[in-house]
């Protein structure tokens, strides 16, 4: 394995690492999946402990972060929004530096990228960032490590982002394929594509690489022949009514169902980061279906039910590239 050296850094997106650095923590998560599987016990990092910071509560993270924090060897403190004071009875800059001298490591999932950058910023430990508005690193090393089980390689895979593509999956998926030699086609209404700003840098680092992204408002043209299709859900918690109205009679052309996949390659795979409104077993979903009058919307359930579909494998790989985030950094 290579001696790339990451320990002391923090991980808050993936424009700071170089290809060769995000090759390396895919190939770590691999290791770590295999002895995770076959129980070899990897506690390296005995006696350290770290704090988890939640604004935005979230199953696949959290577990993410505890399980593979305990395999380290590692204590976890979990500070629900309830629970953090992160800029609102202590600043930001005094909770990194409060936090350093507890923990060995921080990681927060929360709101706007500049929180998760400036507890970077005054903390003396490594910061780990679990989901901003703007970016979402370590699901995208998941979803590399998914897309090399998948292939063999995700040097010249071409994939297909579905829907709203102004926040951070897009985001994350344009400065990925950029930096590792991928074709991205970015399927959304043109009012719902990346800022223009981090859709410029992406396309200078793509040139560096190989790589290609193009943005396609007809759906069935920018999906023809993708590797991966992916998707996300179209409305966030807590967004008010008139938001979902207009996402649905927007993004309905965007969903992924069975002319989608067929459009795309032969031995294309599906990819969602999860949760999905898939059908209307959550509380959520009947209540909006009900009211909007859906089944389901991003992605149909016979997609996602498909063999096509490798939503599980994925959410399973971000425990793995998340110890590996922490154990390169850490120093294990």
């Amino acid at each position: 394995m290579s001696t790339i050296d990451l320990k002391g850094r923090d991980f808050l997106k993936l424009l700071d690492f170089t290809p060769e650095e995000i090759a390396y923590l895919v190939e770590l998560a691999a290791d770590y999946k295999d002895k995770k599987k076959n129980g070899i016990i990897h506690d390296t990092l005995r006696g350290k402990n770290v704090a988890l910071i939640f604004e935005k509560t979230s199953t696949r993270t959290r577990c993410s972060f505890e399980v593979a924090a305990r395999d380290l060897g590692m204590g976890t403190t979990y500070l629900d929004p309830a629970s953090s004071q992160v800029g609102k009875k202590e600043s930001i800059a005094d909770t990194a530096r409060v936090l350093s001298g507890m923990f060995e490591g921080i990681e927060y999932r929360g709101f706007g990228q500049e929180i998760v950058e400036e507890l970077a910023q005054y903390a003396k430990v490594p910061v780990w960032n679990g989901l901003t508005n703007d970016f979402h690193p370590t699901q995208m090393l998941a979803d590399l490590l998914t897309i090399k089980e998948c292939f063999g390689s995700y040097r010249g895979i071409k994939v297909a982002y579905m829907g709203d593509a102004r926040y951070n999956m897009a985001n994350s998926w344009m400065v990925t394929c950029a930096k590792m030699g991928m074709e991205l086609a970015i399927c959304a209404p043109k009012a719902y594509w990346p800022a223009q700003d981090l859709i410029d840098t992406c396309q200078k680092i793509a040139e560096e690489n190989g790589s290609k992204i193009g943005f396609y408002e007809d759906a069935m043209e920018g999906v023809k022949g993708a590797d991966v299709v992916y998707t996300d859900i179209w409305v966030s918690m807590g967004e008010p009514d008139d938001v979902w109205r207009e996402r649905i009679d927007q993004l309905s052309p965007y969903q992924v169902n069975s002319a989608i996949m067929k459009q795309a390659g032969e031995k294309a795979v599906f990819m969602h980061c999860l949760p999905s409104y898939h059908d209307l077993k959550t509380e959520i979903g009947r209540e909006k279906g009900e009211q909007f009058g859906f089944k389901e919307l991003e992605v149909t359930d016979e997609v996602f039910e498909s063999e096509a579909s490798v939503v599980f494998q994925e959410a399973e790989n971000r425990m793995h590239t998340i110890k590996a985030v922490m154990a390169a950094t850490l120093g294990a």
